[in-house]
C-alpha cells in the first residue's frame, strides 16, 4: 500500500502548517549560493500544494518569512521578494484552475508595494476557489501578531465600543490575521531544528507537531503523506483524559 493510500485510511488533518526552513543548509551542502536553495525551496512550496490537494488537506499555512527575517542580508532579502513576485505572477492562474485560495497574512506596510498589489490581485482571483485553503505568512510573527490585537481591543475598551469583561477566547481570535482559518491540527518543521520560531503561536496552542530531519527543497509528497501517517496515530485528548 502506498503512503496515499494509507492516509486515507483515518482522519486527514484538515489544517496543516509548516515552518519551510533549511533553504540556506541544502545550497551550502552543495556548495551552492543561498539563493539556489530559496529557488530550489520555490519548488517544494509547489509540490507541497498539489500534494496537498490529493491528500485531501483543507488547509494549508505556509510560514514564508519571518518579522525577524528582515535582518537578514539585504541581498538575500531582495532575492526573496523577487522570489515572491514571480510566484504571485506565475502561479496565480494555475492556484486558481486548481481550487486554490490564497491568503497572505503579516505586515503589509513592510512589503514592496507592487508585492502588495500582487497579492491583493491574487487574493481576489481565488477569493471563490475553496478546494484547498493555502495561507502563506510573510513578515509574519506570533508575538506581534498577539500584541497587534490586545492593542486593538484594549483601543475598543477605551473608546467604549465593548466592555473589558466580554473579552474571551473567541473575541481574542476575531482581531487575529487569521480569522476565518481554523486551528492547525499539524504543524511540520523541516531541517531538523525543533522549535516554532515565533510562528502561529496563539493558534498551535493544541497542535500536533512533527520535526523532520530534511530541509525544505528536498520535501517530497511522501514527506507529507508519512506525516499525516504519523498524525493519524496520535491520541489527541485537548487535556482531557481517555474514557475507559
Amino acid at each position: 500500500m502506498s503512503l496515499v493510500s494509507a492516509t486515507q485510511n483515518a482522519e486527514v488533518p484538515r489544517h496543516v502548517a509548516i515552518i519551510m526552513d533549511g533553504n540556506g543548509r541544502w545550497a551550502r551542502k552543495r556548495g551552492l549560493p543561498r539563493t539556489l536553495g530559496h529557488r530550489q525551496g520555490a519548488e517544494s512550496v509547489r509540490r507541497c500544494v498539489r500534494s496537498s490537494i490529493e491528500l485531501g488537506i483543507s488547509y494549508l499555512t505556509l510560514f514564508g518569512f519571518s518579522s525577524e527575517n528582515w535582518r537578514r542580508p539585504a541581498t538575500e532579502i531582495e532575492d526573496l521578494m523577487g522570489l515572491l513576485r514571480r510566484y504571485l505572477k506565475s502561479e496565480i492562474a494555475e492556484l486558481h484552475s486548481n481550487g486554490v485560495r490564497l491568503r497572505i497574512v503579516g505586515d503589509r506596510e513592510r512589503l514592496p508595494k507592487d508585492i502588495v498589489a500582487l497579492i491583493d490581485d491574487a487574493e481576489a482571483m481565488t477569493f471563490e476557489t475553496v478546494r484547498l485553503n493555502l495561507t502563506i505568512c510573510l513578515s509574519y510573527g506570533g508575538r506581534q501578531e498577539i500584541v497587534a490585537a490586545a492593542r486593538r481591543l484594549a483601543e475598543a475598551v477605551a473608546a467604549g465600543k465593548i466592555d473589558a469583561a466580554d473579552i474571551d477566547e473567541a473575541r481574542f481570535e476575531s482581531e487575529l490575521l487569521t480569522l476565518g482559518i481554523p486551528d492547525p491540527d499539524l504543524v511540520l518543521r523541516t531541517s531538523g531544528e525543533q522549535r516554532i520560531s515565533n510562528f502561529l503561536l496563539w493558534q498551535s496552542a493544541y497542535s500536533e507537531f512533527i520535526f523532520l530531519e530534511k530541509n525544505w527543497p528536498d520535501f517530497s509528497k511522501d514527506d507529507l503523506a508519512a506525516a499525516v501517517v504519523e498524525f493519524q496515530r496520535r491520541d489527541r485528548r485537548y487535556g482531557a483524559t481517555k474514557s475507559g
